[in-house]
């Protein structure tokens, strides 16, 4: 049995014969492609668990094939990134990257991070801690914990990146409670918070962007300045008001 499945998508043949080296040597199916359009065709026949994605690439860039994952396919994206693309970074974030590691990296702590991926994209374990209702209100959305997924009130599926799940689930478990941005890392079982770290403020922005009926006005995730984020539930509905007790 694999440790999982991982497409290397870089054009450095020296990274990706290191990668995929490495890779291998600790039981992951790697296959490395230099391109899009390489990317594309091995998607056809390789279903990965994550794609480590380069973001400086000639002709499709990182964030375009990204947007593409994101779109098309239900993996995890860890970017590759250069020390200076700190823009690209975050805006890699926002198109739905689940995790980001710089040049130069040690192939150890990628490792670790596409274990972190991994494991945050693993479905519940099945009637592990299900509920009569598994759906639980969250804006203008539910959330099925047990399947790791978001909808709309029209009861459409809403897309969902590991780590927006885990913000979800972590706002959940504690609402009304202020969570710092290193509080929430700790619960999302991301790394450490780091200054200047952007990355859990990007990741609200856009489930703002999902759950919220106004995101320039949020009121389920709501800012606690110079202190993080608080959950707040809606209150019930007054009896006789809702879907199934009106006259």
């Amino acid at each position: 049995m694999t440790s999982g499945k991982v497409l290397i998508v870089d054009d450095d043949a020296e990274i990706r014969g290191v990668l995929t080296t490495y890779l291998g040597s600790h039981d992951y199916e790697a296959v490395a492609v230099d391109d899009g359009a390489a990317m594309r065709a091995a998607l056809e026949t390789f279903v990965p668990d994550v794609v480590l994605l380069d973001l400086a690439l000639p002709g499709e860039d990182g964030l375009s094939l990204a947007r593409y994952l994101r779109a098309h396919h239900s993996v995890g994206i860890i970017m590759i990134t250069g020390a200076s693309e700190t823009v690209d970074r975050i805006i890699g974030l926002e198109v739905g990257a689940d995790d980001y590691i710089g040049k130069p990296f040690d192939p150890r702590e990628l490792r670790a991070r596409i274990r972190s991926v991994m494991r945050r994209l693993q479905p519940a374990a099945a009637g592990a801690g299900r509920m009569a209702n598994p759906r639980l209100p969250i804006g203008r959305c539910s959330l099925d914990v047990a399947a790791r997924q978001l909808f709309d009130r029209d009861g459409a599926e809403v897309s969902l990146t590991a780590m927006e799940f885990d913000l979800l689930r972590a706002f959940l478990d504690h609402p009304n409670q202020v969570l710092s941005r290193d509080r929430l890392l700790t619960l999302t079982r991301n790394r450490e918070w780091e200054p200047f770290d952007r990355s859990i403020d990007i990741r609200i922005t856009r489930l703002r962007r999902k759950i919220e009926d106004d995101p320039e006005s949020p009121r389920a995730i709501r800012t606690v300045r110079g202190a993080g984020y608080m959950y707040v539930p809606a209150p019930p509905a007054p009896p006789g008001t809702g879907r199934d007790g009106g006259m």
